[in-house]
């Protein structure tokens, strides 16, 4: 038997390369993920380690807003069995290139200050080329940018911190072992009491790393450590802090390992459909063959064992050259992100031994699995019947009971789907199970539900003739087998639906929001993310054409004992600059140094206009203000609005999140370009308008939809296999037929239109049904979203959901080609006597 298996792996080789394909797919998929999140994690974590070998105690703030000061440093530094302590002033600083464009995007661009010891050495950041900063006109960049940027010691260096351009010398290049900076990032160095001015505040850290001395363990200096440590800090071993760099990259790995497993997940669950259909397939054209070994003597076990011997080698096959081109779509991820700017720290190739045993395991498993039930069948033919070509269909009973079990998954899915939309965030799990249930629910019930849909096509085929009547009944012949093909394109285009839906959904609501509340022209904000000086606003004020400017400056404030996050305006020209609908009192409330709160702050709190609330601002003073008005939530704004007059004087360093900016007469490019140029032409500084910011949230949906497209394109592409090899076994088990329809007139080009019809009607079945519960389950996911989202509406895009089933059709018609291809070719003397 085992030798009867290896010979008929070899007979079929068409069929079954389609079905090593198939499992291929989703093994690559698989084990690509595995190997690209594997090598990126050990890269990230290497770096985090080596960032943290001179390290033997870090002090940290408890509260990031309050820095460590220099007293705490000198006096740590004297503590005995300390070597070196050493404070850490950093934040975000861009850097400019020769071509004026920025080098490294948002975060990735840094700043610190330059800590030489004794010796005039900063062991963090040792010197490959001329030295360290000593005073404020100088700087230093670590040596990945200098070579990428062509910088040189000598040269002029344009850069920001805060909006104002900054001309530096460069003074040294520097090694660091920053992951940052392996990928793709940027660090400067400035002299101490400069990077204090320009990150915390003089004498001011974020940080303090000790190092220990020959002799003292790192537990023993952290005890010491702690004797002197005030309340508002805390200290960790240099250990201890890899290990919680090590987590946290590991921790945001994995959810990346989980998402792309998801859609390798669905790839392999789209792809058992295929195998089973194919496995089918291979024992219908062997039923004569399969009769005669039990007519000679094999028994059922043994015929069964024959056809999952074949599955286990196919499935070896595709594990083994799965795993080979996972490691190649591992490296074209790298690739990809590289070449858009996301770079990932130098490091080996990690192919772990679990990624190989997880490849052998889901290739070998998945397809004998898949094909465990045709091998079943197989082994039930009764050897008379097989070898005369009797064929028994499924009993009506057979079916009743999956359409039973079909309607009760579906109506259990449904109502646990509706049921969680209802209950909003809280409803997530009810919604995800119950989208689980009703995909499978839709999935049993397909075959109940293609006779009608295909049906509704009859009036469409009808005047196609003969070949559009043969194409409507062959695709209902075998339901089972159609449905199983259309559902593997029913679950990819679900998730398209779905996913689209949603994503522009959120793009619409958050538009229609952003235009609803927001009447400046302009809006300037730092690439980096970094607050803005306040002197960009002065700047602004002067350009000529600009009429109202306000910055928006985060504050964090205890209003009447509870924690409140607001933004600091300016009161006398917000009005200008915001169109906030009042339900109570006035924006101009803001210009006489009183508050202003949204609906669901004063309902909560149970404000009014008048009431006077005490607060405490961030440098621990006690004061009392007025609520002065109560405006409609705004999705982008906090829940109070308050004078920066009122709190400027109790921050420790003021900065503006954005600045708000009106023109005389409304956005004018000339306008633009005077507040760029009197920003010095900074690219760190943006300069936006309404449609800027739409088309910059635009752009970041579309690539996030992009990358999901071509996640979910390897369940299409499976799902193109399935068509083939469904219509590949309809056109076999038709042959009789089409050699009898060939003898009595019908020419190869009827042929051929009958096969493509019939895989078109698959193809658009499957459509039909994905879209269908893709909407279905987009509405369903709404439920949550709208308590994050105030104002979300589902909105349908009904020009993609035409283009779905476009190209729905496409992949019916290409699937054909082959198929169609043989069918004509068909010998019809040998067809008929084949009988």
């Amino acid at each position: 038997m085992f030798r009867t298996a290896l010979r008929n792996v070899l007979a079929h080789k068409a069929r079954l390369l389609m079905t090593v394909l198939a499992v291929m797919l989703g093994v690559a998929f698989v084990s690509g993920t595995l190997v690209f999140t594997d090598t990126a994690g050990e890269a990230f974590r290497k770096s985090a380690v080596k960032s943290l070998t001179d390290v033997s105690v870090r002090i940290e703030p408890s509260d990031p807003s309050k820095p460590l000061t220099r007293e705490l440093l000198e006096q740590v530094r004297d503590l005995p069995g300390a070597a070196s302590a050493t404070g850490t002033a950093s934040g975000l600083a861009a850097l400019s290139g020769k071509d004026g464009e920025l080098l490294g995007t948002g975060w990735s661009t840094t700043g610190a200050n330059h800590s030489p010891g004794p010796d005039g050495e900063d062991p963090r950041h040792p010197m490959t080329d001329g030295w360290g900063p000593r005073t404020a006109g100088e700087v230093a960049v670590d040596r990945l940018t200098a070579q990428r940027a062509g910088f040189r010691v000598g040269d002029t260096l344009r850069l920001s911190v805060d909006g104002p351009v900054l001309e530096k010398k460069l003074v040294g290049v520097f090694d660091t072992d920053d992951g940052n900076v392996a990928a793709g990032g940027t660090l400067l160095l400035f002299d101490g009491a400069t990077a204090e001015k320009l990150f915390t505040a003089p004498g001011r850290y974020q940080s303090i790393d000790v190092k220990a001395a020959p002799g003292t363990s790192q537990t023993a200096l952290e005890k010491r450590i702690d004797r002197v440590l005030p309340e508002d800090a805390v200290s960790t071993t240099g250990r201890e802090a890899a290990r919680d760099q090590a987590r946290m990259i590991a921790d945001q790995t994995t959810g990346m390992n989980t998402a792309l497993l998801t859609f390798a997940g669905i790839s392999l669950f789209v792809g058992i459909f295929i195998i089973a259909n194919t496995f089918t397939m291979l024992v219908a054209q062997r039923t004569r063959e399969l009769a005669l070994l039990r007519a000679v003597g094999a028994t059922r076990r043994q015929v069964t064992r024959s056809v999952l011997l074949e599955a286990l080698v196919v499935g070896a096959v595709a594990a083994a050259t799965g795993l080979a081109a996972g490691i190649g779509i591992a490296v074209g991820m790298r690739a990809v992100l590289e070449s858009a700017g996301n770079m990932l720290p130098d490091g080996p190739l990690i192919v772990t031994g679990t990624t190989v045993a997880t490849a052998a395991a889901v290739g070998v498993l998945v397809t004998v699995l898949a094909a465990w039930l045709p091998a079943r069948r197989a082994a039930k033919i009764p050897p008379v019947a097989a070898m005369s070509s009797v064929h028994a269909p499924a009993s009506a009973r057979g079916l009743v009971v999956r359409n039973s079990i079909g309607a009760a998954l579906a109506a259990l899915g449904a109502a646990l789907t509706a049921l969680g939309h209802s209950q909003g965030t809280d409803g997530k799990t009810a919604v995800g199970a119950g989208a689980a249930l009703l995909l499978v629910g839709i999935f049993v019930l397909t075959p109940l539900l293609s006779r009608p849909l295909v049906a509704a096509a009859g009036p469409l085929l009808r005047p196609l003739g003969t070949a559009g009547m043969l194409a409507r009944r062959n695709a209902v012949r075998n339901p089972r087998r159609t449905a199983a093909t259309a559902s593997a394109l029913m679950i990819g285009l679900t998730l398209i639906t779905g996913l689209t839906t949603i994503a522009l959904s959120v793009k619409e609501t958050a538009t229609e929001q952003a235009a609803g509340h927001l009447k400046a022209d302009y809006t300037i904000t730092m690439s980096t993310f970094a607050p803005l000086s306040p002197e960009v606003a002065d700047t602004v004020r002067k350009v000529e054409g600009v009429t109202s400017v306000s910055p928006v400056r985060d504050v964090r404030l205890e209003l009447d004992g509870s924690t409140a996050f607001a933004f600091g305006v300016d009161g006398r020209t917000i009005g200008d600059l915001l169109g906030l609908e009042f339900t109570e009192g006035s924006v101009d409330a803001l210009r006489d140094g009183r508050i202003v709160v949204d609906t669901a702050t004063a309902k909560a709190e149970g404000w009014s206009t008048g009431d006077t609330v005490p607060v405490v601002h961030q440098d621990g003073a006690k004061d009392r203000v007025v609520v002065g008005g109560v405006y409609e939530k705004a999705q982008a704004l906090p829940g109070v609005l308050v004078p920066a007059s009122l709190t400027d004087a109790h921050m420790d360093r003021v900065g503006d999140r954005q600045v708000l900016v009106g023109t005389a007469d409304g956005p004018d490019e000339q306008i633009r370009e005077d507040i760029r140029r009197a920003l010095g032409d900074n690219p760190a500084v943006l300069v936006q308008d309404e449609q800027d910011m739409v088309e910059e949230f635009s752009a970041q949906l579309n690539l996030l939809l992009n990358i999901l497209y071509g996640l979910l394109a390897m369940a299409v592409v499976i799902a193109v296999i399935g068509v083939v090899n469904t219509l590949a076994m309809s056109v076999f088990e038709r042959a009789q037929e089409i050699g009898m329809l060939r003898a009595v007139g019908l020419d190869r080009r009827g042929v051929r239109t009958t096969v493509r019809l019939e895989s078109l009607l698959i193809s658009l079945l499957g459509a039909v049904l994905g879209i269908g519960l893709g909407l279905f389950l987009a509405w369903a996911a709404g439920g949550a979203i709208r308590e994050k989202l105030d104002g979300y509406a589902m909105t349908v895009p009904w020009d993609r959901i035409g283009l779905f089933l476009v190209l729905a059709a496409l992949v019916g018609v290409l699937a054909a080609v082959w198929p169609a291809r043989r069918a004509a070719r068909t010998d019809m003397l040998a067809a008929i006597k084949s009988a």
